[in-house]
């Protein structure tokens, strides 16, 4: 039986670790022809691929670029603000963009979230009540953390359904299936309408700063570099969707884990001094993000079959 990976199959969605297994056995450099990429499973050519300089985290500007003009400029916003993520982006340019970020979310005004984190979640718990059943993604996972991001950067807590909406509007060019009909018009749409909402956000705290996250990027310098506007809506929209939509799948996937093994639940629930370990390892066992995604730029060899510049390896 010929194996071929196709993340969008049923049965690969409901739990891809089986077809996983398999490839990392029978075939670690795997060839999809649904991804027109490579996969690579095994921890050592993974982290090979991610500390590779020859391999590239730019893999939306050269996609941009095949766009015929007319539906490039149909995706203006998409394009220019997707294009300034850091994620998306090679040294030098990531390295000014995550030293600059740098400078205001480190680990002590982290810290400095968490009486407002603990509030939230008291908040959403309370609604919750005593209710034996109830929707935990809908109710919990996924409110938390956008309204953890919305409150360091200064968006009203009732813009929530709104930016969920436009964040998963986005969603459908960042990581949907490619059937998924008018989707670059419905991302272009939400990144323009998100946009707005933070340089409204952004003129507001350069006129008047206030005691939020946002204010310090906005009056960011550093040896006399700032970023951009563009560059400020970029990081945040980045801020905003990849870290709450990351966070939900981290804590849905945290408990799912913890019902399947219920004596590591009981181990938690038993001495919650446990927590720190309990996270980490939970991220490790089922992490929020299942591929990393590099463009080939020189011919690379893995298990004995040599990859194509143009293709992707992930």
């Amino acid at each position: 039986m010929c194996l071929e990976y196709r993340p969008s199959d049923p049965s690969v969605v409901a739990d891809p670790f089986p077809v996983y297994r398999r490839l990392q056995h029978d075939d670690p450099a795997h060839w999809s022809p649904s991804l027109k990429a490579w996969v690579l499973t095994r921890y050592d050519d993974v982290k090979r691929v991610c500390l590779d300089l020859r391999m590239s985290s730019d893999r939306l500007r050269p996609f941009f670029r095949t766009l015929p003009s007319t539906e490039a400029a149909r995706m203006a916003e998409l394009i220019r603000i997707l294009t300034l993520w850091m994620v998306f982006r090679d040294p030098p340019e990531h390295t000014r963009l995550r030293r600059l970020a740098s400078r205001v979310f480190h680990v002590r005004s982290i810290h400095a979230l968490r009486p407002n984190v603990e509030a939230l979640t008291a908040w959403l718990l309370e609604r919750i009540g005593d209710r034996e059943d109830f929707d935990f993604i809908a109710e919990f996972a996924g409110p938390l953390p956008a309204l953890v991001i919305m409150d360091m950067l200064g968006v009203p807590r009732g813009e929530l359904e709104r930016l969920k909406r436009l964040s998963d509007e986005m969603a459908l060019f960042v990581g949907s299936a490619r059937e998924t009909p008018d989707k670059y018009g419905r991302a272009e749409a939400a990144t323009h309408e998100m946009s707005d909402i933070f340089r409204a956000l952004i003129g507001a705290r350069r006129s008047v700063p206030q005691r939020d996250l946002l204010s310090e990027l906005v009056h960011l310098e550093d040896d006399g570099e700032r970023l951009s506007d563009d560059e400020l809506v970029a990081t945040c929209v980045l801020l905003l969707f990849a870290g709450h939509e990351t966070t939900t799948h981290h804590i849905t996937n945290g408990l799912a884990a913890l019902l399947r093994f219920p004596g590591e639940l009981e181990k938690l629930r038993a001495n919650p001094a446990l927590a720190p370990a309990a996270v980490e390892e939970l991220l490790r066992y089922d992490g929020p993000i299942g591929a990393q995604v590099r463009i080939v730029q020189e011919p690379q060899a893995f298990h004995g079959r040599d990859s194509d510049p143009a293709s992707a390896s992930s």
